[in-house]
């Protein structure tokens, strides 16, 4: 599938924000919050609707609510934290999962070191999370582990990505379908995000 880059103002707006050195770690928090709830209209535009009777102060009436399926969010640790209350406030029956995987400084390959994950996984929608996607080994990695897991539907959201990791999880899950917020230049020799915002993590919770 191709990767769905969101144009709005909004998105666009605060991705400048969190992309300032000089944006402290509370505003950070709060813009990838924002930032992930705007982005999440767009990844819940093809849920199912169906049509129900209620009865408001005036008259009885037919309105549609969400139909039935059933959705789960998973993190990918520990930047994708960041992102999961913001996503939370729109759909707060859905389940959370945690995936731990870090990136090994000298290889640069994903490393998985944590996983928990709701008993009813398979039965789920799921949405993967992760501020960046910069090589795209830690995203291919949790997704390969979720369909292992018996999950059918799999969605990918970023707020920002490199050419290279769209390109790489796009060849190795093209059933998935990726949200990102902004497509930036390159990774650098240390396979970080140009211009990028610096390591999403450490932004988020303060620490070097």
């Amino acid at each position: 599938m191709t990767p769905l880059i969101m144009d709005h103002p909004l998105i666009q707006h605060k991705v400048t924000l969190i992309r300032d050195k000089n944006t402290g770690s509370k505003e950070f928090r709060e813009l990838i919050s924002e930032i992930t709830m705007l982005m999440c209209y767009e990844a819940t535009r093809d849920l199912p609707l169906k049509e129900v009777e209620i009865e408001t102060p005036m008259a009885v009436t037919k309105s549609k609510v969400i139909s039935g399926r059933k959705l789960a969010f998973v993190p990918i640790l520990r930047a994708g934290i960041g992102m999961v209350d913001g996503i939370l406030k729109l759909v707060p029956a859905a389940k959370v999962g945690h995936i731990g995987l870090y990136r090994d400084p000298a290889t640069h390959q994903p490393v998985e070191y944590y996983c928990k994950l709701p008993n009813d996984i398979s039965e789920r929608e799921v949405v993967v999370l992760d501020p960046m996607l910069a090589t795209g080994g830690s995203a291919i990695d949790a997704i390969s582990l979720l369909k292992k897991n018996g999950v059918k539907t799999i969605k990918f959201m970023c707020i920002i990505a490199a050419p290279e990791g769209l390109e790489a999880l796009t060849a190795a899950h093209p059933d998935v379908q990726i949200y990102c917020g902004a497509k930036d230049q390159k990774l650098n020799e240390n396979k970080y995000i140009i211009p990028g915002l610096g390591d999403a993590g450490d932004r988020i919770f303060g620490t070097k």
